[in-house]
């Protein structure tokens, strides 16, 4: 096979209509192999042959008679000396980094890893078989696509509502798509997906990991799998089993027709990805990509004891940050994802390992500088997960502007209100504007925060209500993983048939989540299939359940069709009422009883609280009164933005509560919108009549003018 010198860029697989440049980086290798197979069957390469040339220690080769569909990986070599941090070991075929299109998944041997497993020295020892055979491999890709105009939708943030869903889970029940197209990126393009997606207003579609990842060996021995996808192996390739068609072009084409079809209808794409760790663990983790190409390069490794990984994500290993070329792996991802594959933003996982270049997190460090930098990267949307499992880890609040951020805060404040805990109205409300004590002081909008009550992480929202105790027994670790901080927010007795009293609470408490979340300042991320009632039985750790734990259930009952169309009710009224989308903090006034302010706060009494009340353990039921005169926006054209003023009340009390209404100008009425306890309720309501506010309920009133048919 002829091989040329080439050129050291592009990294990976480049296909240029004449032949194919490969390229890799490796600052301590000796010499790289490039390895061609015939077919995801073959034991062995049918070619192997060195990469000729090495410029700026990236070696690189150009091959005349290669295309598109090319199976292949590399074999480096090198020192393997784990104490100085080097564990090269050329009898085992690596992945390529830059790898777009995966050929052949990985098959777990003991050949995969570059020690001899179960050897008394165990990871100092050196595994001399071969592993041509099981090795992941990849594909080259022609990257060429009819995009027909396709157009990044660019919905502002303070109008964006993010749907957060697996690929597989949402549609793979679904008996509006058709079976071949069931829990693929095809099957989340169908009409019958985007109908659903559509009937609720969602604006953006947040997707777990799509990068193509492996299932860990202890998860697979136990007959499960990594049904999450948080153990990436390729940073540049679409998981193929979230692929209909599993030929490697064919599903890289069929990630951006999903990416096409969802902008023509309107939605965002965004992608949860995992940049702070990979798939290969610690020291006693698998060989299949950048630990065998240079681990000293590519991971951090502990001063002193280059042997071991410093690990600040709890997974083996953190990426070395500190590395330009690291840094360039990371970014070179994901202008790929924006440029090639059209998507529109990332939500970054355990995004504080990214800002640390030393000990601790640096929201001026490399990374997020170039991202702010940088051209293309700079404008799309940004989601930090702003916390790790290393010191000083928990970041809410701190990364730079042009983020934003799950707020995990908002999460657990919103949890203790309705749960009926003291000491939280103060927080409560702060949560409800936006949070301004986090993200106001460095220059940051509301919409810095991601607001969520749920996520994949945890407890789904049904399940959240109904149990008091996890249940993760059917994850083969005795109950022992999952976090406890979800825990006791319970409206009775546990289980899935409590009485009718019991089931009617845990309704409410699920309407009083979904409500609040969407009315308060920040963006709202809904988990995909909470507004279906989605039951994991109380495994609140489901990421190796690919099943009907974590599959949606999309035949409904009544009782959970009506929570649906709930759902969509909130969300509508979300959409129409100017107040709840600002781009802007309230600015609230100096002064009680200062008029002309934009929000106010009041005790059942219908006056405004005090900071007496404030202060008061056992304040649980307050008003937010949001003046929609005062919005304080405006449109592209330059004209004022006005809205509806709404008054929301909030009782976390089990009792019903009488709240007077505020006072208003003689020609308005306070009209319900939305009762979180009652179906329907027609009655208008004049200054200083009491609404009866149910226990364990949220009512939205609007302030309209008196019709004229009234006045007869």
């Amino acid at each position: 096979m002829r091989v040329w010198p080439g050129r050291p860029t592009p990294l990976g697989a480049t296909w240029d209509g004449k032949g194919v440049n490969f390229a890799v980086f490796s600052e301590h290798a000796t010499q790289v192999d490039l390895c061609l197979f015939d077919s995801p069957k073959a034991v062995r390469e049918s070619h192997r042959v060195p990469l000729p040339e090495q410029t700026d220690r990236v070696w690189h080769g150009f091959c005349p008679d290669v295309r598109p569909g090319q199976l292949y990986g590399f074999r480096v070599h090198g020192p393997y000396e784990p104490h100085r941090g080097h564990r090269f070991n050329a009898n085992k075929v690596l992945l390529d980094p830059y790898a777009k299109g995966i050929g052949r998944d990985l098959t777990w041997t003991d050949e995969a890893f570059g020690y001899k497993v179960g050897d008394a020295a165990s990871d100092v020892s050196f595994d001399e078989r071969d592993n041509a055979a099981t090795a992941p491999l990849a594909a080259v890709i022609n990257p060429s696509f009819r995009w027909l105009g396709d157009a990044p939708p660019r919905t502002p943030w303070h109008k964006t509502l993010i749907y957060e869903m697996h690929v597989k889970g949402f549609s793979f029940k679904s008996p509006w798509v058709p079976k071949e197209h069931r829990g693929t990126y095809a099957g989340l393009a169908d009409e019958g997906s985007l109908r659903h997606l559509r009937s609720l207003g969602v604006t953006a579609i947040e997707l777990l990991p799509v990068h193509h990842h492996v299932d860990e060996r202890f998860v697979t021995e136990r007959g499960l799998t990594n049904y999450w996808g948080y153990n990436t192996l390729g940073f540049f390739a679409p998981d193929l089993r979230l692929a209909a068609d599993r030929d490697p072009q064919a599903s890289v084409n069929e990630f951006k027709r999903m990416v096409r079809t969802l902008h023509r209808h309107g939605f965002e794409v965004i992608l949860d990805v995992v940049y702070n760790h990979t798939c290969e663990g610690n020291q006693l983790g698998p060989t299949l990509s950048l630990k065998g190409v240079d681990n000293a390069s590519y991971y951090r490794l502990m001063p002193g004891d280059a042997r071991h990984y410093h690990d600040v994500t709890g997974c083996g290993n953190s990426l070395n940050m500190q590395s330009p070329r690291v840094l360039q792996l990371v970014t070179d991802s994901l202008r790929y994802w924006v440029s090639e594959m059209h998507v529109d933003g990332f939500r970054f996982d355990l995004a504080t390992t990214l800002g640390r270049e030393s000990l601790d997190f640096d929201r001026f460090g490399g990374f997020l500088d170039i991202l702010h930098q940088d051209p293309i990267l700079s404008h799309v949307k940004l989601i930090a997960e702003p916390w790790d499992v290393g010191h000083n880890g928990y970041q809410v609040g701190n990364f730079p502007v042009q983020w934003t951020e799950w707020n995990g805060k908002y999460r657990d404040c919103i949890r203790r209100f309705w749960r009926g805990d003291g000491h939280t109205a103060p927080e409560f409300a702060t949560r409800l504007c936006g949070s301004s004590d986090l993200y106001q002081h460095n220059g940051r909008r509301p919409y810095a925060s991601i607001n969520f009550v749920t996520s994949h992480d945890g407890f789904c929202l049904h399940d959240l209500v109904s149990y008091d105790h996890k249940h993760n027994e059917a994850n083969g670790e005795h109950n022992r993983d999952g976090d406890d901080h979800n825990l006791s927010w319970n409206c009775g007795a546990e289980g899935p048939t409590p009485d009718a009293t019991i089931r009617e609470l845990r309704m409410r408490q699920k309407r009083n989540f979904i409500a609040t979340l969407l009315f308060s300042q920040g963006v709202a991320m809904l988990r995909g299939g909470d507004e279906l009632s989605q039951s994991q039985g109380g495994n609140n750790n489901a990421y190796c359940q690919d099943s009907p734990v974590s599959w949606l259930r999309w035949r409904l009952t009544a009782e959970e069709d009506e929570f649906l169309e709930f759902v969509r009710r909130v969300i509508r009224i979300w959409q129409e009422q100017p107040v709840l989308q600002r781009r802007k903090f309230f600015t609230g006034g100096a002064h009680p009883g200062e008029t002309g302010r934009d929000v106010i706060w009041l005790t059942p009494l219908g006056i405004e609280m005090t900071e007496q009340d404030w202060n008061k353990h056992y304040t649980r039921c307050l008003g937010m009164r949001i003046e929609g005169q005062m919005v304080d926006e405006f449109d592209e054209r330059g004209r004022r933005i006005t809205g509806d003023t709404l008054l929301i009340l909030f009782n976390a009390h089990s009792d019903q509560i009488a709240f007077r209404l505020p006072p208003h100008v003689t020609n308005e009425t306070w009209e319900p919108l939305l009762d979180t306890a009652s179906d329907s309720n027609e009655k208008s309501y004049d200054s200083g009549e009491t609404y009866p506010l149910q226990g364990k309920s949220l009512a939205v009133l609007k302030l309209s003018k008196v019709r004229k048919s009234l006045w007869k």
